[in-house]
Order: structure tokens, then sequence, then C-alpha cells
């Protein structure tokens, strides 16, 4: 309890806020029995309260006289200063989450999250890697780190709805982040009406926002803020120019309204180009509507989008030895002729839909049209599939037609009856068959069967009949073909199989010799039992048929295992788990739901048993083994049939398509869904071909569309628009961004540090923890303080009441044969509110101050340690009316009593030790000479060092590449804007002199255009000055959080009157000239074994000297010891111990054994040290001639 009258400036005050201390900044008297008191939080905030005389009883003057009390428990202040630096991992671990996700990442993937999205503030960015190269795991990284830097509470992913439990497995499997899926059953459920505003991480299909306006409504609420939204397959949401007209959808309109409700916005997408360059800057409107106003005028609206995204390709990624991550790609072509049976089934099915087609045009003005097109593809395709899928096809055709003659004729006997032709047949429009190409493979087959069996462009009864004879027709030329077992198709697949699995591994082989397939240059596959082969079909009624003959052909039914879109997600995953690691499963049989969001790199061996006319399918189905982590080349196997009309074309591609791989390499797969035929897609020149093949100009013309489709200057032309942002990754680039990694492992917190500091905490706050496995713990309490805290402190699971076993290594999670444990990290709930509890309970001790003992330290003058938090905002406000911090420091300032200064980079209080019982009271040590110079002005000093040194780099750091962003950003707005501000006013003059001459533009007068022109000009200078708000950063003071009185050991020898230890070194300047002529030593040892050193003990790091290895990324961490020969100890800090621990297949305790005349030897310990020490050690003595005896020569 302390008065009113105590409170007097830079006085240390408890009890005005709950959980730390405050500093008086001034005091304003009311009479006698009140005053206004101005305070300074920890924070640096300065605020006031009125207090009276009744608040005596809560305050109390920590000290006066001296600015730091130094009377805190000097265990606990290092738990406390550790859970703050923990609470700020981010600061102290460059890439946290990577080393806190169970993931492996990549050199590109570092470098699209920590060098060109993490940086940007606020985040508006296209990611447009190629399909493979990991935009999941660069997704989850993103939001882990935003997560630890306080940057996002509420994320919506947005994706096709094939892939939401995709992202919602990877995201909680990889990266421990919980997201829940949106659906009609939640929508309705929620209690509060919008489920959007107290669900804080959701995954949502893009078709049920886009296509739900009621969802769009709650979304728009202005209460519904994002701090991320992610949309993945983003291309999706495009628009484009027709007809010199904008052709927005629905989903390019949920794109421009998601672009509004968050901060950040991420794009994902593999095909961000379509070739066409208005229709691009139309989708990059989504993330800059200023940047791309307007129409696209071509040469007068060119930009640059190298700041909004970040494209590599798959021949550009490297992996961290430098090797190419992907292998190569080679695609075979397999012919095949029909049979007699097989053409003479052919041409009376191609007949059947030629007509059909001829009738369907009859229809142009029938809604009809465009389903019977369809349904007469359908039956084409299945035509060339099987001998099994186009009986089965045609049989229920003319199993439902019967059925739809039957209720015609009931209802109306001989008429026409056009309505009732149409009843009951759905309808497509062009939209809708885009959005099939693209859409779930469940989906496609569900439609493609109820139109291929009732679309028909009968209008009459009579008509109807006609057409039924026809098919009951066909239908029994297709069971002769199919009982007679002539399918030259399975035959080829037959040899082909048996080629690649040896005679060996077939049970049942067919006699005939295997054909020869592609040119005899292309590399075959060694064949071998054990490979595995991916089996593409397009129907279910093919790879029913395959299914049975392949089993057959093997001898085993536990050979194959299948995969089509009538299956639920949990046995598709099955099958692939299965097909992954069952040394049995040999084939892999699907239909496209294999091509959603599967990962099959386990196989490199792919066979099109149907050739798909989308080429994008046939893009995605090579993704799905053309993989990251991938290691063998990749083989595909087209097989083709000769002689019939749709065939031919295909070939001919195919052929073009190789001739394009030897020229341009194996890139040129991933831009066949981008290659465009005279300006039509793949399917209309097949449609042709069937209708009108055997006109030789038709024939000849389709020859010149392929060849010219596949001009190498076109070919080139569009690698050049899918590579819109040129970023490769050279071999030295590789080296550089290992070595951070390097080094950022070296220093990461996860898993020492946080085991270190989770195990103390924990029991400091009542909880019951055991060691069981090595390195892996068991709790059997958690105390109730830890248990009732919010449970979403943590993004994340809540706390449980008990855990069978919890790790904090990662590859520890589920070892075999041992129970799973929880991942403790940073984000987790437990870890969160342990950390919580403890800065709530204990944070005024960082103000009080501590004394710490320095163990190392032979001189006998205390030092001072002050803790400092810096931040940077900018000048534009958040929602809550403040500034916006865009980055912040915590850092350490040490100085001593001759006024030196200086700036230890790591946590040097993790070094020292409390004081102990039995050594000298506080109010002794604070009363010695040596402490005279401890005075009023050391915080001060502090400061303005952290001013002087700190903070310019802090500010130089932050300012170089935002205001880059920034100023390019401006530049591109008033370009654009500009353009379209003089557009429209010119527009507006035309218009009024057409009006002035009484010719009127019917759809649009000068007072609109002259209208939107001012509108373009008020969001112009609003725009601007948004961004110079942005560009203007305001450094704050720094914040001095904690301090610590560091006390020699020496001192508190002296103060006891025990005499210093026999080998002591007479002096720290002796002793440094030991260290650095050891350090000189072992750098030269270094340069003779071909590495190159730096010296870094100055930096404290946690080792002396950094050893490059060169050509290769890879570094050297060495901890150098010098002693006499006759040393009994060897002494390493904490730190050092756990840096060992990081790296311990690169970090090295370097001894130099110092002997007689100058003489010494130098010794190169690996994994010196097996286990961290507990939170309290803060060094620990190694037997020296133990250390000499486990020792090895350098190399």
């Amino acid at each position: 309890m302390s008065t009113l009258e105590q409170l007097q400036p830079n006085a240390s005050v408890r009890g005005i806020l709950p959980d730390c201390l405050v500093t008086v900044v001034s005091v304003k008297w009311f009479g006698s029995s009140a005053l206004e008191l101005t305070y300074k939080e920890p924070s640096g905030k300065v605020a006031n309260t009125l207090l009276y005389r009744h608040d005596e009883s809560r305050i109390e003057v920590v000290e006066q006289g001296r600015p730091w009390s130094f009377d805190g428990d000097g265990h606990l202040f290092r738990l406390v200063a550790e859970a703050h630096r923990i609470r700020l991992a981010h600061l102290f671990d460059p890439v946290l989450a990577v080393h806190t996700s169970l993931i492996d990442p990549l050199p590109h993937q570092i470098t699209a999250v920590y060098e060109a999205m993490l940086p940007r503030q606020p985040l508006r960015f296209l990611l447009a890697d190629d399909p493979g190269a990991g935009k999941t795991i660069m997704t989850g990284l993103l939001i882990k780190e935003l997560i630890a830097r306080g940057d996002l509470q509420r994320c919506l992913v947005v994706c096709p709805g094939s892939l939401a439990e995709q992202w919602q497995d990877e995201l909680y499997r990889r990266f421990q982040l919980v997201f829940d899926i949106l659906t009609n059953d939640k929508l309705e459920a929620d209690v509060q009406g919008n489920y959007f505003l107290h669900n804080h991480l959701v995954i949502a299909r893009l078709d049920k926002l886009s296509r739900d306006d009621k969802v769009q409504a709650k979304l728009a609420d202005p209460e519904c803020r994002w701090d991320l939204i992610v949309c993945d397959e983003a291309h999706k949401m495009s628009a484009s120019f027709f007809g010199g007209e904008i052709k927005y959808t629905k989903r390019h309109n949920l794109g421009q309204l998601l672009s509004t409700l968050t901060r950040h916005f991420l794009l994902l997408t593999a095909t961000p180009h379509n070739g066409k360059e208005e229709d691009f800057q139309l989708f990059m409107s989504l993330l800059d509507g200023d940047r791309f106003e307007g129409r696209f005028r071509d040469g007068v609206h060119q930009v640059d989008v190298s700041d909004l995204m970040r494209r590599m390709v798959k021949e550009n990624l490297l992996k961290f030895d430098g090797t190419p991550l992907f292998p190569e790609r080679i695609a075979n072509t397999v012919p095949y002729k029909l049979s007699d049976a097989e053409a003479h089934l052919y041409q009376a099915v191609t007949d059947y839909v030629r007509e059909e087609f001829n009738r369907a045009e009859a229809l142009a003005n029938d809604k009809r049209a465009g389903t019977v097109g369809f349904a007469l593809t359908i039956l084409q395709r299945r035509l060339a599939s099987s001998p099994e899928a186009i009986y089965q096809s045609l049989r229920r055709r003319k199993e439902r037609l019967e059925k739809k003659l039957r209720e015609l004729e009931l209802l109306q006997r001989g008429a026409a009856a056009p309505d009732a032709f149409a009843a009951g047949a759905p309808s497509l429009n062009d939209e809708d068959l885009e959005d099939l190409d693209e859409a779930p493979d469940g989906e496609v087959e569900a439609v493609e069967e109820e139109i291929l069996d009732q679309a028909t462009a009968a209008r009459t009864i009579a008509e109807l009949r006609a057409e039924i004879d026809t098919l009951a027709r066909l239908e029994s030329l297709a069971q002769q073909v199919r009982r007679s077992g002539e399918d030259r198709k399975w035959r080829e697949l037959a040899n082909l199989l048996a080629e690649i699995f040896t005679p060996s591994a077939i049970a049942n082989r067919l006699a005939e010799a295997s054909a020869p397939y592609g040119p005899d240059a292309l590399p075959r596959p060694q064949p071998s039992p054990r490979q595995k082969l991916v089996l593409f079909t397009e129907h279910r009624d093919t790879l029913n048929y395959l299914h049975q003959r392949i089993t057959t052909l093997l001898g085993r039914p536990s050979a194959i295992v299948c995969i089509h879109g009538g299956m639920g997600r949990e046995e598709r995953l099955k099958m692939q788990e299965a097909f992954r690691h069952d040394p049995e499963v040999q084939v892999l049989l699907a239909t496209d739901a294999a091509g959603e969001g599967i990962n099959l790199q386990r196989a490199h061996l792919m066979v099109n048993y149907d050739l798909p006319w989308n080429p994008n399918r046939l893009e995605q189905r090579f993704g799905r083994i053309h993989r990251i982590g991938q290691t063998e080349v990749c083989h595909l196997w087209n097989l083709v049939a000769e002689e019939t009309r749709e065939g031919e074309v295909y070939r001919l591609l195919l052929v073009k398509l190789e001739e394009a791989r030897k020229a341009l390499g194996g890139q040129v797969f991933d831009i066949l869904g981008k290659v465009v035929f005279d300006g039509r897609p793949l399917r209309d020149l097949l449609i042709e071909a069937i209708r009108y093949g055997e006109l030789p100009d038709v024939r000849a013309r389709l020859t010149r569309v392929i060849a010219d489709a596949f001009d190498r200057g076109k070919l080139e032309d569009l690698l050049d628009d899918r590579a819109l942002v040129r970023e490769a990754m050279d071999v030295g680039r590789v080296h550089r961004i290992r070595e951070d990694m390097e080094r950022a492992e070296a220093r990461r917190l996860q898993p020492h540090y946080i085991a270190s500091f989770f195990k103390a905490a924990f029991q400091q706050l009542g909880g019951s923890i055991r060691p069981r496995e090595t390195d892996r713990w068991e709790i059997t309490h958690v105390p109730p303080p830890i248990r009732n805290r919010d449970r979403q402190l943590g993004i994340g699971e809540p706390v449980q009441p008990r855990y069978e076993r919890i790790v904090f290594e990662k590859s520890l999670i589920a070892p075999p044969g041992q129970p799973p444990a929880a991942f403790v990290c940073p984000g987790h709930a437990l870890l969160d509110t342990a950390i919580d509890l403890t800065l709530e309970r204990h944070r005024d001790l960082l103000r009080r101050g501590a004394v710490l003992v320095d163990e190392r330290d032979s001189v006998v003058e205390p030092r001072l340690l002050f803790f400092l938090e810096h931040a940077i905002q900018d000048a534009s406000l958040t929602r809550a009316g403040g500034h916006r911090v865009i980055s912040k420091r915590l850092f350490f300032v040490e100085m001593d009593a001759h006024g030196r200064t200086w700036h230890p980079s790591y946590a040097p209080y993790l070094d020292y030790r409390p004081l102990q019982a039995g050594e000298p009271a506080l109010a002794d040590l604070l009363d010695l000479p040596e402490c005279a110079w401890i005075g009023r002005d050391l915080e001060d000093r502090a400061q303005g060092y952290a001013v002087e040194f700190v903070v310019p780099g802090h500010l130089q750091e932050v300012s170089g590449s935002r205001l880059e962003l920034i100023v390019k950003t401006e530049a591109a707005v008033q370009d654009r804007l500009t353009k379209e501000i003089n557009y429209w006013d010119h527009r507006a003059e035309e218009l009024k002199l057409q009006e002035q001459a009484n010719r009127p533009n019917a759809r649009l007068n000068s007072q609109e255009a002259r209208k939107r022109a001012d509108t373009l000009q008020a969001r112009l200078e609003k725009r601007l000055a948004d961004l110079k708000l942005e560009k203007q950063l305001i450094p704050l003071p720094p914040v001095v959080l904690g301090g610590v009185l560091i006390v020699p050991q020496e001192l508190l020898r002296r103060m006891q009157g025990q005499a210093p230890p026999e080998r002591a070194v007479s002096s720290t300047a002796d002793k440094q000239a030991v260290a650095a002529h050891a350090r000189a030593i072992v750098m030269e040892a270094e340069r003779r074994l071909g590495f190159e050193p730096v010296d870094r003990e100055t930096e404290k790091l946690g080792y002396d000297i950094e050893s490059r290895v060169p050509g290769t990324g890879r570094l050297r961490f060495i901890e150098v010891k010098g002693r006499d020969a006759d040393a009994a100890s060897v002494n390493v800090t904490k730190t050092e111990i756990l840096f060992s621990l990081n790296k311990p297949d690169d970090f090295i305790l370097a001894i130099v054994e110092f002997q007689d005349a100058d003489q010494h030897r130098v010794h190169y310990l690996r994994r010196p040290f097996h286990r961290e020490p507990d939170f309290g050690v803060t060094s620990v003595n190694y037997d020296f001639s133990e250390l000499l005896q486990r020792a090895e020569m350098p190399h």
C-alpha cells in the first residue's frame, strides 16, 4: 500500500493495471484527496486515470530513488522473459512456420512465402506456380506465419467443391490448423443467424458462394471482415471480353465481393492467363480494381504485374542440392487398328451421331439443341472407349427413350408435341458446358448419364420410334462385338502391361508379341513387377470392364484398385493409400476423379485408355504423377484408334505435341489446355471431324489447323504468356536460400527452447508432466487455470484435461508402435495458455528487474541488460481508429560502468543464473562501490543507444522494399485511372457534340460519361491519399520492457572472501586474447580444409565461426574453446548447447589444446551434447579429457 503523495514522476507503480507496472509521467492534484495520474504503460502508450484516497489500498510504489528495484525472483524473471520472447517467436525464428509444421519445404516455396508474400502489407497477390509446385503448402505456411505475427485471426479459403476436404485435411495434418467446412446444415443451424461471424477459420465451396445470394449477403455483413481470403483455382473467377462487351460470371462477381471483405487477398491458380491480355487484366482487377480499371485497349493498357504475382514453371524449380525438382516427361502414342467388326460398329454409330447432329441443327431456336449435341458427343466418346461402354450406353438410351415414348403415347398419339418432348429433359447453355469441363468427376458423370438417356432431337412420336429402332440395331451390333471378345484396344493395353511388368508378372499373358510404340529414340522404362501404373478411362462401364480383364491378366484381384466419382472421399483415400504403400497393388484404374486433388507420384507410368476431349484433363492427369517427390522419368502412353475420324485428329495432335516436346522440352505439357485451334476448342475440331471428316477439304483444313496450333512460334508465345513474370531459380540463388535456411534452423526455438520453457512454466502453473519414451512426455494433470482458459486462445484445438503424449520435435509425433502425440509448438493452445498465464501473473517482474549471475565473467564490475521493444507504424488507420503496426522488434542492450554499450543479438539472460541461497543479499550488492554508477539515466541511455543504432536499421529494413512497392502501385494507379479519365472526358465531349447535332447515343449520354469521369477522378484522389498514408512510416520510441543487473561470479567470490579458482585467467583481456588466438587457429584449419570461415564471435549467436562449404549452400557452425593441455574442464553455455542440438550434423565443438612452447593441437568433436539442460541450468562443465577422447582430427 502506498499514499497518493508517493506518486512522483518516474516512480514505478503496481495496481494501476492488472498485470504490469506503470511509470508515473505526471501528477495533477484536485484538492487534497484526488489527483489525475498520467502514466506510461510497458508498451509505451501514455494514459491517465483519476485516483482517490480509497485507491491507496490497491496501489504500491515499487521504488522511488533508484530507477529499478532489481528485487524480482531471478528464476521467475528468466521464465517471464522467455515467455515474452516465445510470444514473439517470429522475431527470433525467421521461418517459424517451417519449424512448427509437418513439412520439408523446397526453395521455391520458401521464396514464395518469405520473400514474395510476407513482406507485402497488405497482401494482394496472385500465386501462379505450375501444378504440383505445392501451392497448398505455401498457403499453409503463410497462414501460420500471419497467425504468429498477430496479423490473422479470421481466414476464409474458397475452393472448388471437390477440393474442400483436401484443403481441410492438409491444413490440419501439416499445419495443425483447424478449419471448418461450410455446409447448408451449418448455415441453417446457426443460432446467431450468421455462421461467418463466429467461425474464424472457414473453408467454403466456390459454387456454393457464387450461386447463393443469401450466403453472399451474410458474407457482406459489415461486422464480417476477414484478415485473409484465399481463392484456390482462382482462374474460375475470370471474366472475359466477347463481342466488345465484358462477360461477367457469378464467380467473377463473387471474386469482386471477396476482394472488398479482406485486408489480405490471395489468388491461387496455375493457369492465370488464357492467352488474351484483356481477359487477364479483368482477372487481375480482382486484386486491384484501380490498377486495372476499364476496358483493355491494346497498346494503351500494357501493365507490369511483377509486384502482384509470382509464377514459376516446373522446369525452373530446383531442390536444395541444385538438381531439378521435376524429372523429364515423355509421352508415347500407341496406335491401333479396329477389327472388321469394330470398324462396322464404329461406322454405324458414327452415322447415327452425324444424322442426329443434323437434326439437332433444325432445333436452332430450341433450347434442346445444345443439350442434344452434348449427348451425341458423349455417345461418340463412349464408342471410342470400349465395346462395353458403347453397348451399355446404347442399351440405357434405348430403354429411356422407350419409356419416354410410352409416356408421350398416353398424352398425345401421332401428333407433334414439342412441349411434351422438351419436358423433363435437362438443358445446358454454353456456360453450363464450360463449367462441366472443370466440374468434379462424379458431377460430370451424373449429368452425362441424365442427358445421354433423355436428350433427343426427335420432334414427333414417329421420329422418336425411328430413333429407337436405330438404337435397337446399334445395340445388337455392339452386343455382337462385345460377345466376340474382339477388342484391339484392350489387346494393345495387355501387350503394354506385359512389357511394363515383365512376363513373370503376368499369370495369363496373351501369346502375341508386344507391338513397338513411339519413336525408338525415346528411353523406355525398365520392366519390373514392382512398378506402379495409373490407368485413366473416362467411363465407369469401361472401368468395370478393364478391372475384370486386368485382374484376369495379372492373376491377382489384389493387384488392382479403382477410383471413380461414385466413391466417397474416405473410400477414395483408402484406395489411394493402398496404391501408394501396398507392394501387391500394381495398377490404379481411375476415372478423372483421380485427377482431382490426388497425388500419385508413387507411380511414374500412366496410360490414357481414353483420351479426353478437353486437353486440360490431359494436363491434369499427367500432373497427378509428375509432382513433387517424383524421382523417375514419367512415361505416358496414349491409345489412339487409327482410321477413325476423331482418332486421326488426336493422333496428328499427339505427333505435333511430341515434335514440340523435342524442341521446347516437357513444359509443352503444361500449356496443352491453352492451345487454341483456329479460335476454337479441341472439342469443336473433333465434332467437325466426326460430321464431315470424309470430305478431303475438311480433312486438309483440320490438318492445317492442328499444325498451325502447334507452330513453334505460337507455342513459345504461349510459354511466354505462361511465364508472365519471369522468375528463375538458379543454382546460386538456391545456395543462398539454403544458407539462410541453415542459419534459421540453427537458431530456431522449436524444439529445444520451447521444450525447456514449457516444462518449467507448466510445472510452475501446477501441471504434472513426466517423461515417457525418448523426448516424449505424458501430461497427467492440466491444472484448472489452464483448462479454464479461453478455449480459442490458440488457433487450434482447445486445451484437454490430460495428454497421453506430447512432443516438441515434429518427427516424434507418431513413431511406429507408440501412441500418437500432440505437437506442442507456438499456436498450440497448451503452450499459448502457459505463456499467457505466465505473463499475466508475473509480467511486472520485467519492470522491477532482477539480479542474475554471470559465472564466466572474471571481472568484478556488474553490468546492466535492458529488454527493449520497437515498433513502426504507417499513417493509415485500422478499423479501431489507431495506426497500424507494420513491424516490431524485440532486442537487448547491455552496458557497463565505463559507458560502453552494445547490442547482444540473442537471449543473453539464458546464460546467466539467479542468485542462490547463501550468496550476498541484493541490498549488499547495490551498496557496493562497483554499483554506484547505476543511476537514474541508465534507462534513457539504453533508449538513446537504441534510437541511434538500432532503430535506423529497423526503419531502413522496413522502408526499402515497402516504399518500392507502394511507389510502383502509385504510378500504376495514376497511369491507369488518368487514361480512363481522359478517355471518358473525350467520350463526353464526343457525345455532347452528337447530342447538339440531334444524333444522341441510345446507350450512353454525355452526362453519364462526364459522371463516370468525375467518379474516376474521385477514386484516383482517394487512392493516392491512401497510398500516401501507407508510405508515411512512423517509428515509435523504443520501449524498455525489463532490466537485469548482471553480477560477475568473481564479485560474489570477493564479497564472500573466497579465493579465485587456481586456473583463472588473470584478466578479461588475457581471456579474450586466448579465445581470439584459438579462433584464428581454427579459422586457418578450416581454410586448409577448403572451407570459407567467417568469425562471428562478437554477435554472440551461440557459435564462434560460420564456415561455408563452397558450391553447396551448406554451412558448418563451429564453437571454439581454447584450453591448456592440463585443464580440468570446459564450460559451455546453455545457448551453445541448444544451438548444437538444433544443428547436430553441422555443429562442431573445436577444442584448441595449448601445449608448451607455443605448440597446439586442434580437435573436432561432432555431436558433442546429447540433451538439452533444464530451464534453470545456464551452463555445463564438461570433463576436458573425456571430450578429447571423443574428438577427431579436423575434417
